[in-house]
């Protein structure tokens, strides 16, 4: 099967690149696919895991918090403001900051901006579900 590069990239710099047959990542309008020899498309991406099977049957994970995903035939290009692979999440941290999230949410505050600990919530969710493989 043919296989196509992966470029995971943050503002601190490359977090994952290898060879892959296919990746699968939910963007804002719902989840694709995208084999080797894809269309060119750029896409912007939700909170979610990246799925990233490779050619010897394995599937590595990333947890990434939006952005946008650009695929061009031979190569497919992920720019995120935060990635992990899964291997790589502090467990602890990303509880922590549930906690932290969750505790913003249920107090009643005028000074508490829900929409961003709305997307705390989601990041931390998605890092934890990532990292125990509940995806």
């Amino acid at each position: 099967m043919k296989t196509v590069t992966v470029n995971i990239v943050t503002p601190d710099g490359p977090v994952y690149d290898s060879e892959v047959t296919m990746v699968i990542a939910k963007t804002t309008s719902g989840e694709i696919g995208v084999l080797a020899g894809h269309i060119p498309m750029v896409a912007p991406l939700a909170i979610g895991a990246v799925k990233l099977k490779k050619a010897d049957g394995t599937t590595e994970v990333a947890a990434i918090s939006g952005g946008f995903i650009e695929v061009r035939p031979d190569k497919i290009s992920i720019l995120a403001p935060s990635a992990e692979v899964a291997s790589s999440i502090d467990i602890a941290r990303a509880k922590e900051a549930l906690a932290r999230a969750e505790g913003r949410l249920q107090k009643k505050q005028d000074d508490i901006d829900f929409k961003r600990a709305d997307l705390a919530l989601k990041r931390a969710v998605n890092r934890i579900n990532v990292h125990e493989g509940n995806i």
